[in-house]
């Protein structure tokens, strides 16, 4: 098949295009986020990114964080979450869990404790039920910092709450009354 070092190449490529920038491979996304499998293919090679059907049917179901999503014919791609450019994932409202977690580096723990957790330029805030995946993705971005947030008291505050295809927990903003620094 394809080494480990191909599969996160070819993933991280598949995410700027399903999440970011389709028009890097001239391709569209529908309101839904929504492309076609044999013409995301054609378009990969035609940038010279070669790919298989059979190639990405591995990374997407190899993908750990479960990004990618195929419909059930597996004619359409879309990525779960995280996108830049307008979609509507058609997410119903979900009642969240008593806390969630955010993992981000201490270099903007200022920042957040000033205005709160904004989307920045992406659809939602991300958040996660478990600690340890929140701090892996706050090393990312340097050293980590965990936040932990009060989600049952936002969604009684009126906020609203998506879980994504892949158990990631969505809201528009946090607000600094809902976050704690975890020590």
């Amino acid at each position: 098949m394809i080494n480990k070092n191909e599969n996160i190449t070819i993933s991280k490529f598949l995410s700027l295009v399903l999440r970011h920038k389709p028009e890097t491979i001239g391709i569209s996304l529908d309101d839904q986020g929504w492309t076609d499998v044999d013409i995301l293919l054609r378009k990969f090679n035609e940038h010279g990114h070669p790919i298989t059907g059979e190639i990405l049917e591995h990374v997407v179901k190899t993908n750990i964080k479960k990004r990618f999503a195929f419909n059930a014919s597996h004619t359409k791609i879309r990525a779960n979450q995280g996108h830049s450019v307008e979609v509507e994932l058609g997410y119903k409202a979900k009642q969240p869990p008593k806390v969630l977690y955010h993992g981000t580096a201490v270099r903007f723990l200022e920042s957040i404790m000033k205005a709160g957790l904004l989307k920045q330029n992406r659809h939602h805030v991300h958040l996660s039920v478990d600690p340890d995946t929140a701090m892996r993705v706050g090393q990312r971005h340097g050293k980590p910092v965990l936040l932990e947030i009060s989600g049952e008291e936002m969604e009684k505050s009126g906020f609203t709450f998506y879980l994504s295809d892949n158990n990631v927990w969505l809201t528009e903003h946090v607000p600094i009354k809902y976050i704690s620094v975890m020590k």
